[in-house]
Parts: C-alpha cells; structure tokens; sequence
C-alpha cells in the first residue's frame, strides 16, 4: 500500500498493490491510483489506514 500527491509519485503507485492517490493529488497521480484517499488536510493517509486495520480486525 502506498500513498502519493505528485508526479513523483506514480512509479511507487504503479509499483504497489494498493496506490492511493491523495484527494488534492495531481491528475497524472490519480489516472494510476486504485484508489482515492481524503486530502492531506483531512488526515487522509490516517483515514485510510485506521479503516483499514478496522476491516483486518
């Protein structure tokens, strides 16, 4: 799992087997994400991770 916001970014979410990209994320992140994570000023990687581990436990 991994989680991006730049253009920087999309090789590590190409790579991983869940890439969130970040709700304030560029396009070019989002296009190779699985998935959508709430911005970085919500607390978003948290959000993810907490419902998560809820759903693991």
């Amino acid at each position: 799992m991994a989680f991006g916001d730049s253009e920087n970014d999309v090789e590590m979410l190409e790579l991983a087997g869940i890439g969130y990209a970040m709700e304030n994320a560029a396009d070019e992140v989002k296009a190779v994400a699985t998935a959508l994570a709430p911005a970085n000023s919500q607390a978003g990687v948290y959000q993810v991770l907490e419902n998560w581990l809820e759903k693991e436990g």
